[in-house]
């Protein structure tokens, strides 16, 4: 079903060809290596050099748990207007009556800052981002940067890229993207999907097969082959979006005549161009995906690679279910209640309470028209399971209405809703405790849709394909592969009706209103002055997370807190409550003597001398927070400033998960260390001298002292590839000094 291949491989005459065995010439693959897609348009984009990029983007896009503070930043750092297309979307916060007014305020703020800096407002209910983004934005050939980590646009020969905060602020202010070029991996595609296959199920199977290896970290995913003709726009984007989950930085793909059709019916032709790869194209190493072969997939609790077919699961429910029950327990570490799955299984079936086709990637037209099309005649039953569905936009939700979808879905008792990406972040239809869900949603982490382990909650959900949702559903929640279902796969011709945008949403790019005044609400708070770092550090470690990853969920929760995220100082004390409740009382701890250092200019030094060690003059103290593997997941700048606003100045890893989690670290002004012996304990300090020495030759070791419980060793520890500019951000305190200066 799914191939990787290590290595070199050519793409020649539409074929695979290890590089082994290409007997290419040196100035071939020379050749060879500028032909992919990606090489292109990257090219077409980069003002830096061949192998240290310097990307400009063609437009940005964020939501409301973002923009406000990128704005913010902007503002701080000297904004007086958007200098290219910013899209401001509110499809998160969207429940108004979180919070109180608050939500509903920072929706006016994002209004106000469209009109003043010219740029696009897409108000709540009307759009998820990244469909507005399709429909609208993306084009072939451009790229796209996204304050969300879902930013995926390669379907439509757009490379898109999802990141923190910071780095649209730099683009805000007319800086750059800058990254060492990446490899590029070959998605070959060939085959055609079964029928009662989705996009879910191919995504989850490459999804299964690449994330805990990392084959395709940081890398951008190039999706050809002939297989690509066999699916529509739809499906295409229902595996693009999801390519997020494999840790992979962008993707693109070739384009054809249903991508034509696409930009066509959306009234925007001239945005289409044929993409292919030249004849040869080489790149790094290839994932082979036959699309006949993918069965009907689940990834169960917790994470989206921990992928199976739908029916291993219910051939194998006793064996698979108990594993994913014992790590339920593990993360509840024995309080309350049991965490208990085997109780699913009733005379040889499973049985799911909760069912939801939502967002980015559930919410697509035709996944929605063919789970109406399994359900017709049929209902959900009116026993526990119920099942929700979100179209993606109010053209899509409109289509599927005039042609008759809603009302099968409605009539066989399903909620049809509005677009809100609430589902799949746990600010909307969270499931009961031990409650199983399965949803057509892009995430299923521990500390996500609504879990609170603190509080002994936890949330069971499952990714799996809105066609077998549909026929789970059609079953009472019994689970159910779409392949075992009888209907109808021919679905009606979709349309747009642009007008819905053009009566709603303000569309102000490239037109500033300087005249006009943002407006804020009470809870939108600017973001508390940083200090630069000093030349010494005495970094105090207040948390230890020994997990293999910690998603940023984990760092800074989503869900209700969202309501918060334009407030740094109250949304921080949010900050590791799943995962370690004291940790913001041993941050504050730490900042407040970093604070009676300031005003005395003395640091106290029991634990020091104990150790023997005598601090250096102009030592600053700070926190840090250790974990293996930090920064799965989403783009959210918070995971970070919420660290940095408590004081926070370093990580402790012993690698990072993604690069954009890393990127939050340097623009927040705090050291992303790298140490290869992760032995360290709360309580522990690290002590670094000639720290900014250090930064400057970041390709050499860091020299550093850990004392642990009154011994001290010395240890060595890693910065990593530093750009001039992310060391001077480092070195300033944060982006909007540097920014400043």
């Amino acid at each position: 079903m799914v191939k990787l291949i290590k290595g070199g491989v050519y793409y020649i005459d539409g074929a695979l060809v290890r590089e082994n065995y290409a007997f290419m010439v040196n100035a071939k693959k020379q050749a060879a290596v500028k032909g992919t897609l990606a090489y292109s348009v990257i090219k077409n984009h980069n003002k830096g050099g061949e192998e240290n990029l310097k990307i400009s983007f063609d437009a940005l896009a964020s939501h409301d748990i973002t923009y406000v503070g990128i704005i913010q930043t902007a503002k701080a750092s000297g904004l007086k207007e958007f200098p290219v297309s910013y899209t401001l979307t509110n499809c998160h916060n969207s429940l108004c009556a979180v919070g109180g007014t608050i939500n509903e305020d920072d929706h006016l703020f994002g209004y106000s800052a469209a009109k003043k800096y010219g740029g696009n407002y897409v108000p709540p209910h009307i759009a998820v981002i990244h469909q507005y983004m399709r429909e609208c934005e993306a084009g072939c050939g451009k790229m796209i940067l996204g304050s969300d980590s879902h930013t995926r646009y390669g379907a439509f020969g757009t490379m898109a890229v999802g990141e923190g905060g910071p780095e649209l602020v730099k683009q805000l202010l007319g800086q750059t993207y800058d990254i060492k070029r990446p490899e590029i991996i070959a998605v070959y595609l060939k085959g055609k999907p079964k029928k009662g296959v989705g996009p879910h199920d191919v995504a989850i199977s490459l999804v299964g097969a690449t994330f805990k290896n990392g084959f395709v970290k940081n890398k951008i995913l190039e999706f050809i082959g002939p297989g690509i003709k066999n699916l529509s726009m739809d499906f295409r984007s229902g595996i693009d979006v999801m390519t997020t989950e494999t840790t992979c930085l962008s993707s693109i793909w070739e384009t054809d005549g249903i991508t034509r059709e696409f930009f066509k019916a959306h009234g925007r032709e001239a945005d289409f161009k044929e993409m292919h790869p030249a004849n040869p194209a080489y790149y790094d190493g290839a994932v082979v995906i036959d699309l006949s072969r993918v069965e009907p997939m689940i990834a169960l609790p917790f994470h989206p690679s921990n992928a199976y077919t739908v029916r291993d699961v219910i051939d194998n429910a006793q064996d698979i279910l108990a594993e994913v029950e014992k790590a339920g327990n593990r993360l509840k570490g024995g309080k309350g209640k049991p965490y208990k799955l085997l109780n699913r299984i009733k005379d040889g079936k499973v049985y799911v309470s909760q069912g939801i086709i939502a967002g980015c990637a559930g919410g697509s037209y035709e996944n929605i028209a063919e789970a109406a099309e399994i359900l017709r005649g049929k209902n959900c039953g009116s026993g526990e399971f119920m099942l929700n569905v979100y179209p993606q936009s109010q053209p899509v939700y409109k289509c599927l209405a005039d042609n008759g979808y809603a009302s099968a879905l409605m009539g066989a008792g399903a909620v049809v809703k509005t677009a809100f990406c609430g589902p799949c972040f746990g600010a909307g239809d969270t499931p009961a405790d031990n409650g199983f869900s399965v949803r057509h949603t892009t995430r299923n982490f521990e500390n996500r849709e609504g879990s609170k382990l603190g509080e002994n909650q936890l949330s069971a959900v499952a990714l799996m394909d809105a066609r077998s949702i549909a026929a789970t559903a059609a079953n009472g929640g019994a689970l159910t592969p779409a392949t075992e279902a009888e209907y109808t796969k021919k679905v009606k011709k979709y349309y747009f009706d642009g007008g819905i945008y053009e009566h709603r949403v303000y569309r102000g790019a490239g037109n500033p209103r300087q005249e006009e005044e943002l407006i804020y609400g009470n809870n939108i708070a600017d973001w508390p002055e940083q200090l630069p770092i000093a030349d010494n550090l005495l970094i105090e470690v207040v948390s230890v997370i020994n997990d293999p990853v910690t998603t940023t969920d984990e760092l800074i929760p989503s869900g209700e807190t969202s309501s918060y995220r334009s407030n740094p100082l109250r949304l921080a004390e949010f900050a590791l409550s799943r995962k370690d409740p004291e940790y913001v009382g041993r941050a504050k701890a730490v900042k407040a003597t970093e604070a009676q250092r300031r005003e005395s200019g003395k640091l106290p030094e029991e634990v020091l001398r104990k150790a023997g060690i005598k601090l250096a003059e102009g030592t600053m103290l700070g926190s840090a927070v250790a974990a293996r593997k930090p920064g799965d997941g989403s783009a959210r700048e918070q995971a970070a400033s919420c660290q940095r606003v408590l004081g926070g100045i370093a990580n402790l890893a012993v690698e990072y998960a993604t690069k954009r989690y890393r990127s939050n670290l340097i623009n927040w002004g705090m050291l992303p260390l790298l140490c290869k012996q992760f032995d360290f304990k709360t309580g522990d300090y690290i002590y670094i001298e000639n720290v900014k020495e250090g930064i400057n030759n970041c390709e050499k070791p860091l020299a550093a002292k850990h004392i642990s419980n009154g011994k001290v060793k010395n240890i060595y520890l890693q910065l990593g590839a530093l750009t001039e500019e992310e060391k001077c951000i480092i070195l300033s305190g944060c982006l909007i000094n540097y920014n400043k200066q």
